[in-house]
């Protein structure tokens, strides 16, 4: 039997939150000084991505409807789907589709995401 080092208490919104940070720091430090055709072409990478993606979206399905209110510029039903696309319909992921949302859409949701962390800081 494999052990299981998880604890049986859910994440809290602090610790999914968290998640995302992370998960946007780890993408932005694999790509970085990277080209698209490199990051096209290199499966292990793309994986990693892919796997960070998914923690993203899974995280964001726990933040309550109220703070994500907050910001309707954030396409949350896009990156709740984006779990869902890369989970089911992996034999249709696209690298160039990966790599724009990278580029294009991680940076408006991590200051977010760290405005809400910082308001929720103890002083």
């Amino acid at each position: 039997m494999i052990s299981s080092r998880y604890s049986d208490v859910p994440p809290s919104l602090g610790d999914r939150l968290t998640h995302i940070l992370q998960a946007i720091d780890d993408i932005d430090k694999l790509l970085q000084s990277r080209s698209r055709a490199e990051f096209a072409s290199d499966i292990v990478l793309r994986l990693a991505i892919e796997r960070l993606f998914e923690i993203i979206s899974e995280a964001s399905r726990f933040i309550p409807e109220d703070v994500k209110a907050k910001n309707a510029d954030i396409p949350w039903r896009r990156i709740a789907d984006l779990g869902n696309w890369l989970r089911h319909a992996y034999h249709r992921v696209d690298a160039d589709i990966l790599w724009n949302i990278a580029e294009n859409d991680l940076a408006p949701l991590k200051r977010f995401v760290e405005q809400i962390c910082n308001r929720n800081r103890p002083s």
